[in-house]
């Protein structure tokens, strides 16, 4: 999320956030696929996808596997304190020798 604040989020619509919040754990998701893991109907979740893209908060790109469908996802992971994530691989700790 560059440049956005916490704010912008946290003055969207309920929907809206929940959808941020569907990405934001399952990821990269086609519009089909946030409408069945958020149970919003589809009217919904496209006015909650156009929200968070005006305010930069969300992608869309192509998805290969259809191309009739576009790929949402965040433009940068959120952590709870509202700063970026650092994605970078860790070891699991039941596997470090």
């Amino acid at each position: 999320m560059v440049d956005t604040d916490l704010e912008e989020i946290e003055d969207l619509p309920p929907s809206a956030k929940l959808v941020f919040k569907v990405l934001e754990y399952d990821g990269p998701l086609t519009q089909k696929q946030i409408v069945e893991e958020s149970m919003l109907s589809a009217r919904t979740v496209r006015y909650a996808l156009e929200r968070l893209e005006e305010i930069g908060t969300v992608d869309e790109d192509i998805y290969f596997a259809d191309a009739r469908q576009s790929l949402y996802r965040l433009t940068e992971p959120v952590a709870a304190d509202g700063n970026g994530v650092d994605e970078s691989p860790k070891k699991d700790a039941c596997c470090a020798e």
